[in-house]
């Protein structure tokens, strides 16, 4: 079988550049903090408000006995519970996000804080937000008519600020 030079080169050039594609994402993912959810984790959506850890009190950061944050959130039309927050800078952060209805993208701006939302699971995503200020929480997969008035905001504060804001009542720091 006869190969013409001219289609050798077209297809060396094709696998090129789908060569050059995934070499581009896969060093950007390595070296953005950007992986694949790994933690399979099922959760009865119709009956999140009974369930202890996404109970209505649970919701939003709480500390962790090694320093770092859990932030536990729901998704549901239209919206993210809580609606606002604050956190800390430069903290180990792990979100748990779960869904009431329909499938919901989560996506932080100028950040690698970025998920799908599955009813019926647990989405989990581990960060570190390093720059204080105003962030927009976005849902990025269509969820219906209010999709475009999906939106929570997340402000990023020292960890010396968001200590005072969380220290326990009666404790001071002097």
């Amino acid at each position: 079988m006869h190969i013409d030079q001219l289609e050798k080169k077209w297809a060396s050039i094709s696998l090129g550049i789908a060569g050059l594609f995934v070499a581009v994402i896969l060093t950007s993912a390595l070296f953005h903090g950007i992986h694949a959810p790994s933690n399979v984790e099922t959760i009865d959506s119709a009956r999140l408000h009974l369930s202890e850890e996404f109970a209505e009190d649970n919701l939003g950061p709480q500390r962790n006995p090694d320093g770092g944050i859990t932030v536990r959130m729901v998704a549901g039309r239209y919206g993210f519970y809580p609606k606002t927050m604050t956190l800390p800078a430069e903290t180990n952060l792990t979100f748990r996000w779960v869904s009431l209805d329909v499938i919901h993208g989560v996506h932080i701006p100028m950040t690698n804080m970025s998920t799908m939302i599955v009813p019926g699971y647990v989405a989990q995503v581990k960060t570190v937000l390093h720059h204080t200020g105003d962030y927009p929480l976005l849902c990025n997969e269509y969820c219906g008519m209010g999709h475009a008035h999906m939106w929570s905001n997340v402000k990023v504060v020292t960890k010396s600020d968001w200590d005072d804001m969380n220290k326990p009542a009666g404790v001071s720091h002097e």
